[in-house]
C-alpha cells in the first residue's frame, strides 16, 4: 500500500512537472510571438513620443501590433468618416489617419481636454491638416447621439469597458452598412477568459462580446493582438 501511494504521489508530482514545463515554454512562446507582432511594423518617434505621453499621463495606449492592424483595417476599408471613442495622446489616433484616405476625417472622442491637448500636437507633428481630425471634448454618451446616422465607415472604441455596450449600440447607428467596429483592450487585461474574473469592466466586455457573436446584425471576429480587438462588420 505504501509503495502503490508513492508511486501515485511520485507520478502526480511528474504530471505537476510536466504541466509545470508545458506553461513555461508555453509562455515564452507566447511571449516570443507577442514581441514579433509588436515589433513587425516599427513605431516612429513621433508614435514613441505619444505612447511615452501616454504612458506619464498612467493611459494605456493600444499595442504596436493593435495600431499596425488599426491602420490595416482603415486603408482595407478606404475609410474616409471614421469614429474613435476615446483620443488619449493620439497613438491610436495616428494609426488610424495613417491608414484612412488622404482626405478622411478622423472624429474623437475623450472627457479628458489635457489628453486631446497632447493629441493635437501629435496630430500636427505628423503634418496632417487640422481638417483632417474633429477633435471633441466631452463624455461619448452625450456626444455620440449628436453624430449622423449612417455615414461613418468605421468606429474605434477604445475607452471605460463598462460604457462599450452603449458604444456598440451608437455604432450600430453610425455605421454604414459594410462598415466596421473595433473594440479596443479586448482582453480586459488578460481578464477575459478567465473563469475567477467577475469585476464590473470584464463582465460588462464579455456580455458585449456575446452579443455581438450572436446578434444577426453583425459579421464578428477577435483578433488575439497582446491587448485583443474585437471586430465586427455591420451588416
Amino acid at each position: 500500500m505504501h509503495v502503490g501511494a508513492h508511486t501515485i504521489c511520485h507520478e502526480r508530482s511528474l504530471g505537476s512537472l510536466r504541466d509545470g514545463r508545458r506553461c513555461a515554454i508555453t509562455a515564452r512562446f507566447e511571449a516570443h510571438v507577442r514581441d514579433f507582432a509588436n515589433g513587425y511594423v516599427a513605431e516612429d518617434a513621433l508614435l514613441t513620443a505619444a505612447r511615452e505621453h501616454a504612458e506619464e499621463l498612467g493611459l494605456a495606449p493600444v499595442s504596436p501590433a493593435a495600431g499596425a492592424a488599426l491602420r490595416l483595417v482603415a486603408a482595407a476599408g478606404a475609410a474616409r468618416a471614421v469614429v474613435e471613442i476615446g483620443t488619449g495622446t493620439g497613438v491610436s489616433g495616428l494609426w488610424l489617419l495613417r491608414g484612412m484616405r488622404a482626405d478622411g476625417v478622423l472624429t474623437t472622442i475623450d472627457v479628458e481636454a489635457e489628453h486631446q491637448r497632447v493629441a493635437r500636437r501629435v496630430f500636427a507633428s505628423a503634418g496632417l491638416a487640422p481638417s483632417r481630425t474633429r477633435i471633441i471634448t466631452g463624455r461619448a454618451r452625450d456626444v455620440l447621439p449628436r453624430l449622423a446616422d449612417g455615414v461613418y465607415d468605421l468606429v474605434f472604441v477604445h475607452h471605460d469597458r463598462l460604457e462599450y455596450a452603449a458604444a456598440v449600440a451608437a455604432a450600430a447607428r453610425l455605421l454604414r452598412p459594410g462598415g466596421l467596429l473595433v473594440l479596443g483592450d479586448a482582453w480586459s487585461g488578460g481578464r477575459l477568459t478567465d473563469p475567477t474574473a467577475r469585476d464590473p469592466q470584464t463582465v460588462a466586455l464579455r456580455e458585449v462580446l456575446k452579443a455581438l457573436r450572436d446578434e444577426d446584425g453583425w459579421l464578428p471576429a477577435f483578433l488575439p493582438t497582446a491587448d485583443g480587438l474585437a471586430c465586427a462588420v455591420r451588416r
